[in-house]
């Protein structure tokens, strides 16, 4: 692309993002089996928060399904993507979605109740009958 004084420019789409996830992801998969996952990812600004659509494909997808959860702090990174639709009215419908090449897991999940391990009993030599 150029602006008309001989310069080319590119443009650039490349996206990094960090927040939270406003709930969990959702996973689904393709006819052709190929795995999509879907975030809804809060990111701060002060006082105010704004909602980005995060989507995943194949093993990322897998993972951040497996792995995640609402409430998870994560780094994006990733395209902008325009995804277009008619709805069934006819009227045209668009949302701008981050598609995620690289999904980080930026803390670890609380600690889950380990129940404790039944004790062994004590074993007296008296008690050993050989």
């Amino acid at each position: 692309q150029g602006n008309g004084n001989g310069k080319t420019y590119w443009d650039v789409n490349d996206v990094t993002i960090t927040g939270r996830l406003g709930m969990d992801p959702e996973l689904r998969y393709t006819p052709n089996g190929t795995a999509v996952c879907q975030l809804r990812l809060a990111i701060a600004e002060g006082q105010r928060t704004s909602w980005v659509t995060v989507v995943t494909f194949g093993k990322v997808a897998e993972s951040v399904a497996n792995y995640l959860g609402q409430g998870r702090r994560v780094l994006v990174k990733g395209r902008l993507h325009t995804n277009e639709w008619t709805t069934q009215d006819g009227q045209k419908r668009s949302r701008v979605e981050v598609y995620a090449s690289r999904v980080r897991f930026m803390d670890t999940p609380k600690k889950q109740e380990i129940p404790p391990e039944p004790e062994e009993p004590e074993v007296v030599d008296e008690d050993v009958p050989f």
